[in-house]
């Protein structure tokens, strides 16, 4: 997954500089959603000697080609999942921060609809649904 971020932003022309290969490879340790906080933290425990204008950038750089998606959780907190850059939706564990795409699920046809109904053209939209995964449902 890194070298694959790394790979895309390269074709896109951004400096693939030390601190972004090492944050890419940061993100690509970890397992579920993971904030911006969590970056920093991990890069600090390592000694990485990367600020925090350097993980927001290159979020937003990821975020650009598609690479993660910010996701905005229920306490309010950003976070961000890497992704596949194709459409998509997310499901979010609340209890353990798993996360799992999933593709149309019928939401395109609500769009359509919603934009029949309105006359907007919708050009995009995201769609995030929060619960428990099947691991932390079986231990409740």
């Amino acid at each position: 997954m890194a070298e694959e971020m790394l790979d895309a932003l390269d074709r896109a022309g951004v400096r693939l500089t030390g601190p972004r290969r090492k944050l890419a490879a940061l993100i690509e340790r970890r397992e579920g959603h993971f904030t911006a906080a969590d970056l920093l933290k991990d890069a600090g425990q390592r000694r990485m000697g990367i600020g925090r204008a350097t993980v927001f950038r290159l979020l937003e750089l990821l975020g650009e080609q598609g690479l993660v998606e910010r996701i905005d959780l229920p306490d309010g907190t950003r976070a961000y999942i890497p992704c596949e850059p194709t459409h998509h939706h997310h499901l979010v564990c609340l209890t353990c921060g798993a996360t799992a795409d999933v593709e149309d699920c019928g939401i395109d046809a609500v769009t359509r609809e919603a934009a029949r109904r309105s006359g907007f053209k919708i050009e995009h939209h995201r769609l995030e649904l929060f619960g428990r995964c099947p691991k932390c449902r079986s231990v409740n």
